[in-house]
């Protein structure tokens, strides 16, 4: 099977949305809260042992800050995308795998 894999991507920011179209044909969109809130770096997640593992779609779903704002989008070769936040925060890589896994409605779990 093939590797889904983005082909669009674009920050909305009056919606508050990072937006990626994959080749699939699916479109996800990821608030801007949730993806900070899920910051997949060493220092938000609390440690390397830490690290690894799908982000907390629950978190991706109830996570609301209205004064966070999204500075920047850079691709990190072409695999990942790092955000430069309002609040600073900058050193989080989120691969393309990590941002499909973080779409809640991709991704449902048992409630």
């Amino acid at each position: 099977m093939e590797k889904v894999k983005p082909t669009g991507v674009t920050a909305d920011r009056n919606e508050r949305v990072l937006i990626i179209t994959w080749s699939d044909g699916v479109v996800s969109r990821l608030p801007f809260a949730g993806l900070r809130a899920v910051c997949p770096c060493v220092e938000c997640k609390g440690g390397h042992e830490n690290m690894g593992g799908p982000p907390d779609l629950e978190v991706m779903r109830t996570a609301k800050d209205e004064s966070l704002t999204l500075e920047s989008v850079e691709a990190v070769g072409s695999y990942a995308l790092q955000f430069q936040w309002s609040d600073g925060h900058w050193t989080g890589i989120y691969t393309w795998e990590y941002l499909r896994q973080a779409d809640p409605a991709l991704n449902k779990t048992d409630e």
